[in-house]
């Protein structure tokens, strides 16, 4: 007869195999991001709340500064904080694309803006103290402007000439989607090519890896179109990018154009993520 103690190692490694086994049908029916991000939800809400009150106000406040609401075809939001030359460069991109019916709204996160160039198709306004969230900043712009479409692109990363007009044209085409998002040629500091970013959207699939970015998406304004306000520290995954598509695209068709259109910076030192 087996007296009582401890498990051996064989009967440990059981027990750890059994407590796993619920997490890993979860993940199996639902997706290890959909599942983490239920968890954000609950951990993260009341400072989501909070920062709710402070981006309303912001947008009341800045509202107030601007003659007319910035209004176009598409509107381009632009976040930035603390990166002058790339902002300047993401900038000329913007306002080098081949849709002229568009405005672009730079939201600074409470660091001041630069010089910036004049150009009445630019709008750009700075938060009055830095909140660094994402979702946040990006949603101060989608708030203050007017438009059938919006697009977005951070102060690290360009645009093709042709990246919007590709957009439209799938967007207006006749039984077109309502967002699409283009493939992502990824770079390195130094100039170089890391890869070509292209996956075809699936919402399964979507719930298990993390191909979507936001630098590639314009999509078709309705008021589902908003930035998660969760502060997401460089731990929290999934990012603010896959959260707004995958809930966009609940009730929203989503399509994938695989034309490299965006110039995306793998950058470690990334003031809002890390790949």
């Amino acid at each position: 007869m087996s007296g009582g103690g401890a498990p051996g190692a064989g009967g440990a490694a059981l027990l750890r195999r059994a407590a796993r086994a619920p997490w890993t049908l979860l993940k199996g029916a639902f997706g290890w991001l959909v599942l983490f991000e239920a968890k954000n939800k609950v951990l993260l809400a009341p400072s989501a709340l909070r920062l709710r009150r402070r981006e309303n106000a912001e947008v009341r406040r800045l509202a107030a500064t601007l003659p007319q609401p910035p209004t176009a075809l598409v509107a381009t939001v632009i976040a930035t904080h603390r990166r002058p030359e790339a902002l300047r460069a993401a900038i000329a991109s913007a306002l080098a694309q081949t849709v002229a019916d568009q405005v672009v709204v730079v939201v600074d996160d409470g660091a001041g803006l630069p010089e910036l160039p004049a150009d009445p198709r630019l709008f750009a306004v700075s938060l009055a103290a830095n909140t660094a969230v994402a979702g946040v900043v990006r949603n101060v712009g989608i708030r203050l402007s007017r438009s059938t479409y919006l697009a977005f692109l951070d102060d690290d990363n360009l645009w093709e000439p042709d990246h919007l007009a590709r957009a439209l044209d799938a967007l207006r085409a006749p039984g077109g989607p309502d967002g699409v998002y283009t493939a992502l040629r990824r770079v390195l500091p130094d100039g170089s090519e890391h890869d070509v970013l292209s996956v075809p959207y699936d919402r399964r699939r979507a719930a298990r890896e993390s191909f979507l970015d936001t630098n590639a998406f314009v999509a078709r304004r309705d008021r589902t179109l908003r930035f998660s306000r969760l502060r997401r520290t460089p731990e929290v995954m999934p990012r603010e990018d896959w959260e707004l598509i995958h809930r966009y695209a609940r009730t929203h068709r989503v399509e994938h154009l695989a034309h490299p259109t965006v110039r995306y910076l793998v950058n470690p030192n990334s003031f809002y993520t890390q790949w």
